[in-house]
């Protein structure tokens, strides 16, 4: 009897010791409120507009970004200082490998990336795409390729996120591209 509860003590301490040293890999950086704070630090107020894609939107969307949407639903959310835009940001989110990452990509009115973030990121941190990935898309607008190992340089051990990142932000342009800017054009006309 002594020897069972024994081992049973032995069990529960492996197994305790175990958990507390398994990485703890689910991490959030940042609030969406936060993040938009981040994103327009002069803004008077950040609105946020919620488009459902048609279907004309959505194969629009999918040729320029050259991948598929996960949802006909996107919210840009568009800083404002008065009566002038500030720019354009998306929190985009999609699973890398089984597990969710957050980002935000930050527009100017031109649909230029400015900035990057990653919000929250569920996989190892080992895969978590730094700040120095990121820094790679600031400059880019809608219309230049961004494929890796061309343009955007790889994250060793990490092609997933590097991956994910890069599709995300294609996605991004191609709704600045298509809800933004062709509308834009269309009311000069």
């Amino acid at each position: 009897m002594a020897l069972r509860s024994r081992s049973v003590a032995l069990s529960l301490c492996f197994a305790l010791g175990l958990a507390a040293a398994a990485p703890a890999s689910a991490k959030v950086f940042m609030s969406r409120a936060e993040a938009l704070a981040w994103a327009f630090p002069d803004a008077d107020r950040v609105d946020d507009e919620r488009f459902v894609l048609s279907d004309e939107q959505v194969a629009a969307i999918e040729e320029r970004a050259q991948a598929k949407l996960e949802s006909r639903i996107v919210t840009l959310y568009v800083g404002r200082k008065g009566d002038s835009i500030l720019g354009y940001a998306v929190i985009d989110q999609h699973n890398v490998r089984t597990l969710p990452e957050a980002f935000l990509v930050v527009l100017s009115p031109e649909g230029e990336v400015k900035r990057l973030r990653v919000l929250a990121f569920h996989e190892p941190p080992e895969y978590k795409p730094s700040d120095r990935f990121l820094a790679q898309f600031e400059g880019k607008q809608g219309g230049t390729p961004l494929r890796l190992q061309r343009e955007v340089h790889g994250i060793a051990g990490a092609t997933l996120s590097s991956q994910a990142v890069t599709g995300g932000v294609r996605r991004v342009l191609a709704y600045h591209e298509v809800l933004v800017r062709r509308p834009l054009l269309a009311q000069r006309r």
